[in-house]
């Protein structure tokens, strides 16, 4: 691949999307009041319950609310009191009349997320979107409380845990609840119009594909005077692998994800490296990650992260064709096909050209339409084996093992064991050493599965 004939990668973050489109959006909330007036409010209107009050947490409430029919947040939960206020503060721009959240429904601390739920009717909403280390177990109380669902990626950060969401993914089913999951780019038209060419053979039998997250250092905020560990943790998510995942699933699950939708199947095994070279920063993460899957067919996908200063930066995937070729992904919001190998303007064979589409909003509009209209809703499993996909490759980088897809998914390494019974005064699942330095994955030496 020519790295010159690549294009410069679209770098906004969910959060810079959120600070630029605050305008949109309640522009969206004023069409959605209309939109349907067979609703009437005291009958029709779904509440909703916002677990984890970040910036995604933020944007997943705003975007709930901006569906059609009438809606209400409700109830909010977060480790941290100043992150809900903040919430709660920024969502008042938009959708200040659809702002229920009472003084006795903000919930402060580890089990907030149970009294949100629990402030909610059946058939009502709870968003999850914590650190992804605890949506097993948010997700599980959710569908036991008979609650519909969306949820922020990532869905677990070991096997065990996917094991729990897969299973709660069954249960939702039985009980006709409508769960969806954060891997947006599923819903952006253009990147669907796209692999649906795919699929249709323009660029020929898929032979490699790539999935890249190329860009400067992940931050570390400072910790501030008489932090608890597990609030400091929590506070730099990803930068601890029970919390996040490590960069393969916590940054590149997109473009993971966005591979696997265009090959239309799940690696059978990974083989692959990592390490920090340069990183100093007390935390866990190594500072590259390069991850090679092996189809059932036999043919090769790789994952590539790296997070470094002063380095060649990229955001995207790369498809070749025994045809032709394709870019496209998350960070590449005009996906291309060529014909041939190299990407240049006189190649290309297909680009979008409808309209625009906010694959953000989009994913709340799917959901919702189908708590409405009681339609099948659950995208359970297949965000769960997307995440088992990132998993393994982390289990491959970190042990330098050749990890199988069936090992992955079987293992019973939990990252946080016993993590329902955490509390905010206890230890948290990695502790610092005497130098204040934390564990890190040592390839040969730490376990694969």
């Amino acid at each position: 691949m020519n790295s010159s004939s690549l294009p410069d990668s679209n770098r906004t973050t969910r959060r810079e999307f959120l600070k630029t489109s605050s305008t949109a959006l309640a522009g969206a909330a004023l069409v959605s009041a209309i939109a349907r007036p067979g609703y009437a409010a005291e009958n029709n209107t779904i509440k909703i319950a916002l677990v984890g009050c970040g910036g995604r947490g933020t944007g997943a409430a705003a975007q709930a609310m901006s569906t059609q029919g009438p809606t209400k947040l409700w109830a909010m939960a977060d480790v941290f009191e100043n992150r809900l206020q903040s919430s709660l503060g920024n969502l008042k721009a938009g959708h200040e009349k659809q702002l229920d959240v009472a003084p006795e429904r903000q919930f402060i601390g580890l089990d907030g997320y149970k009294k949100a739920i629990d402030s909610l009717d059946k058939g009502d909403v709870v968003l999850l979107t914590t650190p992804p280390g605890f949506r097993p177990i948010h997700l599980e109380y959710a569908v036991q409380k008979g609650v519909n669902v969306f949820m922020e990626k990532s869905f677990a950060v070991d096997g065990p845990g996917v094991r729990r969401v897969l299973k709660a993914g069954e249960v939702a089913t039985q009980k006709n609840l409508k769960v969806a999951g954060g891997l947006m780019s599923r819903h952006y038209k253009p990147l669907e119009e796209a692999i649906q060419h795919v699929h249709d053979g323009m660029i020929g039998d898929l032979i490699t594909v790539w999935a890249y997250r190329m860009h400067g250092p992940v931050g570390l905020a400072p910790r501030q005077p008489g932090m608890k560990e597990i609030a400091y943790q929590i506070s730099n998510y990803s930068n601890f692998t029970w919390l996040n995942g490590t960069f393969l699933e916590d940054w590149l699950i997109h473009n993971i994800d966005v591979c696997l939708w265009a090959k239309n199947a799940w690696p059978a095994s990974v083989q692959g490296m990592g390490g920090r070279q340069v990183r100093k920063d007390a935390d866990q993460l190594f500072d590259h990650y390069s991850a090679e899957y092996t189809f059932p067919d036999g043919t090769r996908f790789v994952g590539e992260g790296r997070h470094m200063t002063s380095c060649f930066d990229f955001w995207g995937a790369v498809l070749q064709g025994a045809k032709g070729s394709a870019i496209m992904g998350e960070g590449q919001d005009d996906p291309r096909l060529f014909k041939g190998w190299n990407q240049t303007s006189e190649n290309i064979l297909w680009r979008y050209k409808g309209p625009k589409c906010d694959k953000y909003q989009y994913e709340h509009d799917l959901l919702f339409d189908a708590i409405r209209n009681d339609k099948p809703y659950n995208e359970t499993e297949r965000c769960a084996k997307t995440s088992l996909a990132c998993i393994m490759g982390r289990m491959a980088c970190e042990s330098g093992k050749k990890i199988t897809w069936e090992e992955a998914l079987a293992s019973e390494r939990e990252l946080a064991p016993g993590l329902e019974n955490c509390t905010w005064d206890g230890n948290a699942p990695v502790m610092p050493d005497a130098n204040g330095q934390y564990p890190i994955a040592m390839p040969g030496q730490t376990p694969g599965v």
